[in-house]
């Protein structure tokens, strides 16, 4: 979606929007289940939505996330039975599963919700923030990178699915999976471009780039600036609990966390000093992350002496479990405290997530920052990384359109700028695996040092 396409102003024929949320009604209407460009059910009787889950499920985009580290990469150092740590795509259909029930427990439609979190990492690039990091200091002179802008445009533009006509040339132009106004809404949980964050245009997020400025403000017509819909607060909050969850998780599987390491106050305290400014606002108390922590480690069953045996892996199950029911039953209990019974979607209501949750969460995230991300070895696999990066971006840069997959290909051949070709290079790196990115590398980097 470039902007060569007018939106139709007739919503595409849709089932109805959704069979009842467990309130009875719906909070959905005709503008929120238009498309881009309005196209006929295949299968009548499905809802809008359903429709939206199912493009995403299928899409290629999303299977890649399997070939994309979350935290604890397979085969680094760690115990030798850790043989499956979670990837991208674990993460977000764990985040999906978290989502629809908190969702549809509020109100909201439980296919719109899953659809956001199944969505909501696919933009990433290989190597995770490492790799986005790198990737945005290439893009520096095209708009930069991000990866919920690059999630945005991969649902809009380079996820091939649906094409049509340029009025003005009659070429065809990609709209992507072609969801629903609500479903893009809903994914895009930093609606606004870089430098326009409200009270912080230094933040580093955004999420939609320049150049996809027309279909962003198609999704985001009448809705306050700057806001996100109430299905995007699910959706955030329900990545913070599962990703803080299951890192956790997956930190004292490999054997990088030893929980009784948390009973030591030194050790506390490197722990809620990686937390305030990176997972609590710049200023916090550390008593409240102090205060946090201790009604993590007085519940019976938190996981006390894990060692790898079948019980204790068990009982580290069920405290993953009790995790997850905390912080949503938290966000849920105060959400309907603030504004009571009835469906809440889109611009009705807010999430309300207490304090203690957000803490208790926050050091979870900062447990796992501290012990998995920041081992010594780390910093050596990350530096690595980003050499694969940035030698990856000049191979192709000087080598294009020689490396690219026929659909960026194409798309090279066509830009019409300087700028325009780097951003193609750019989604082209987005969209390889950690392992694509290796072998791409390798290839073009060998070819370039033997002239080839």
């Amino acid at each position: 979606m470039d902007g060569t396409h007018e939106p139709r102003d007739t919503p595409g024929r849709t089932a109805p929007v959704h069979g009842g949320t467990e309130h009875g009604t719906t909070p959905y209407g005709p503008r929120d289940t238009e498309r881009w460009d309005p196209e006929p059910d295949k299968r009548p009787g499905r809802t809008a939505f359903q429709r939206d889950r199912a493009r995403v499920l299928h899409s290629a985009a999303l299977r890649r996330l399997a070939g994309k580290t979350q935290v604890v990469a397979p085969g680094t150092r760690g115990r030798a039975w850790d043989a499956s740590p979670r990837t991208r795509l674990t993460h977000s259909l764990e985040c999906a599963q978290v989502g629809r029930e908190l969702g549809a427990a509020l109100g909201c439609d439980p296919d719109l919700v899953e659809t956001a979190c199944l969505s909501h990492d696919m933009g990433h690039p290989p190597f995770g923030h490492n790799g986005e990091q790198a990737l945005d200091d290439f893009a520096s002179d095209c708009g930069g990178f991000e990866g919920n802008a690059q999630s945005l445009r991969l649902l809009t533009r380079i996820e091939p699915k649906r094409f049509v006509r340029d009025p003005r040339g009659g070429e065809l132009v990609s709209v992507g999976l072609n969801l629903t106004r609500a479903a893009l809404d809903a994914s895009t949980k930093y609606p606004w471009a870089r430098g326009e964050r409200p009270g912080d245009p230094d933040s580093p997020k955004f999420g939609v780039y320049e150049d996809d400025l027309p279909v962003f403000e198609w999704i985001r017509q009448d809705a306050p600036p700057g806001r996100t819909c109430f299905e995007a607060q699910v959706m955030d909050w329900s990545d913070d609990v599962a990703y803080s969850v299951h890192d956790f998780e997956d930190g004292l599987h490999a054997g990088h966390i030893d929980p009784a390491r948390l009973l030591a106050d030194p050790e506390r305290a490197e722990v809620f000093q990686v937390a305030i400014g990176r997972y609590v606002p710049a200023g916090t108390d550390p008593q409240e992350l102090a205060d946090a922590l201790d009604r993590l480690l007085a519940q019976e069953w938190w996981p006390h002496g894990y060692d790898g045996s079948a019980l204790a892996q068990a009982r580290l199950k069920d405290a993953t479990s009790q995790l997850i029911g905390r912080f949503c039953q938290a966000a849920e209990t105060a959400t309907r405290r603030e504004h009571g019974p009835g469906p809440l979607a889109r611009y009705t209501a807010g999430l309300v997530v207490p304090p203690g949750a957000r803490a208790e969460c926050a050091v979870l995230k900062a447990v796992a920052d501290r012990y998995v991300m920041q081992r010594a070895e780390q910093e050596a696999i990350r530096a690595g990384q980003r050499v694969v990066i940035a030698e990856l971006a000049a191979a192709l840069t000087a080598r294009a359109p020689y490396g690219l997959e026929p659909q960026f290909r194409l798309l090279f051949d066509e830009a019409p700028d300087d700028r325009a070709r780097k951003r193609v290079l750019v989604d082209q790196i987005a969209a390889l695996t950690d392992a694509s990115a290796r072998s791409l590398h390798r290839t073009l980097t060998v070819a370039r040092q033997t002239g080839t």
